[in-house]
C-alpha cells in the first residue's frame, strides 16, 4: 500500500515526452542529440551508473508508462504497482527520492539509453529483441493476455488466433507484446499510444478488439463501468503452436549490471513471499497469480526459450 509520503513524492514526479519509438526500434539504441533529461549518469556514453552515485545523489529517475495498474496518473499523481515497487526497493537501498518521467510505452528504451532516466519501470515484457539493447531485472510480474471487445462480444473473439481467423480490426499498444503477436500472425493491427486510446478505438467503432494484458484491461473496465465494452477471459497466447509465456521486469542500461544486481537482491525477498508481494502491489489489483514463482528466468526469456 502506498503511504501518504509515497503519494506526496509521486505528486512531484515530472511528466515529459521522449522521442517516439516503436517496438522494432527498441532493438536500436542511439539518440537524436536531444537533451539528456533527468537521468543521473551513464546513458549513451556507456559509463556504468553505480549504486553509490545514486545514494550520494539521493535520487533515482525512473521512466514510467501510463498503463494502469502498472504506472499511471490519478488526480495529478503518478501511482501504480511499479511505482510502489520502485519506492520500496530503492528506499531499502538508501535512495529516498524516486522521480518519474512518464512517456508512451514504445518510447521508453530509447529514453533510457539516451540518459533521460536511470531505469524503466513499466511492467515491460522481457523479450529477446529488447534484451539486445537493455538488461532486465528478475521477473516482477507474470501475466496473460485478454481482449477488450464491444459489449456482447459480437464477433465471438477468444484469443489472438480468433482475431486472425475473423479478419476484424485489432488495436494494440505501440511497443507492447500484443503488437508483436499481431505481426507474427499476419494481422494488420492499428497501433495506439496508450490503453485509453485502445479503449476509445473500440468504443468509437474504429477497432473491433483491443489486446493487452488481462490485468490492465480488467482495471480499465472496472474503472469505466459505463463504457459499452467487456473483457474476455485471459489466455496464454499461442503463436505457431508455441505458448507465449510473459513476464515483466525493471529495465537497466547494458552497462549497469551492478545496479541491476543490487536491485535483484532487494526484489528477491519481495517476490519470494506472497504476503510481502501483495503488501506492495495488491492495492492495484495484482494477485498471487501475477507473482513470479520461478518457473522461468530472465535469461530464458531473453534467449527466447519459452516461446
Amino acid at each position: 500500500m502506498m503511504t501518504n509520503s509515497s503519494r506526496r513524492k509521486a505528486a512531484m514526479f515530472a511528466t515529459a515526452g521522449v522521442v517516439a519509438l516503436g517496438l522494432a526500434a527498441c532493438g536500436g539504441g542511439g539518440d537524436d542529440g536531444g537533451e539528456t533529461g533527468g537521468g543521473t549518469g551513464g546513458g549513451d556514453t556507456g559509463e556504468a551508473l553505480t549504486l553509490e552515485q545514486l545514494q550520494e545523489d539521493g535520487t533515482i529517475t525512473v521512466g514510467f508508462a501510463g498503463e494502469a495498474p502498472y504506472s499511471f496518473e490519478e488526480d495529478g499523481e503518478l501511482t501504480g504497482a511499479t511505482v510502489a515497487l520502485q519506492e520500496r526497493i530503492w528506499g531499502e537501498l538508501g535512495i529516498d527520492n524516486v522521480e518519474g518521467v512518464q512517456a508512451e510505452f514504445g518510447q521508453l528504451i530509447q529514453g533510457l539509453n539516451a540518459g533521460r532516466f536511470d531505469v524503466i519501470a513499466a511492467g515491460m515484457s522481457i523479450l529477446p529483441e529488447r534484451c539486445e539493447q537493455a538488461i532486465f531485472s528478475d521477473p516482477e510480474f507474470q501475466y496473460t493476455t485478454a481482449l477488450m471487445v464491444p459489449e456482447g462480444n459480437p464477433e465471438g473473439l477468444t484469443d489472438i488466433q480468433s482475431i486472425a481467423d475473423s479478419g476484424v480490426q485489432m488495436a494494440a499498444m505501440t511497443g507492447a507484446i500484443e503488437a508483436t503477436y499481431a505481426t507474427d500472425l499476419g494481422i494488420s493491427a492499428m497501433e495506439v499510444g496508450n490503453p485509453q486510446d485502445g479503449m476509445d478505438a473500440v468504443v468509437n467503432g474504429r477497432a473491433d478488439v483491443f489486446a493487452l494484458t488481462g490485468i490492465s484491461l480488467n482495471w480499465m473496465a472496472d474503472n469505466n463501468p459505463d463504457a459499452p465494452i467487456e473483457v474476455t477471459e485471459s489466455f496464454v497466447a499461442n503463436i505457431d503452436g508455441v505458448e507465449q509465456f510473459g513476464a515483466g521486469g525493471t529495465v537497466f542500461r547494458p552497462a549497469d549490471t551492478e545496479l541491476r544486481d543490487a536491485y535483484n537482491e532487494q526484489l528477491a525477498p519481495i517476490v519470494e513471499d506472497e504476503a510481502t508481494y501483495l503488501e506492495v502491489v495488491g492495492d492495484f489489483g495484482f494477485t498471487a497469480e501475477e507473482r513470479p514463482t520461478g518457473d522461468f528466468t530472465t535469461e530464458q526469456l531473453c534467449a527466447g526459450e519459452l516461446g
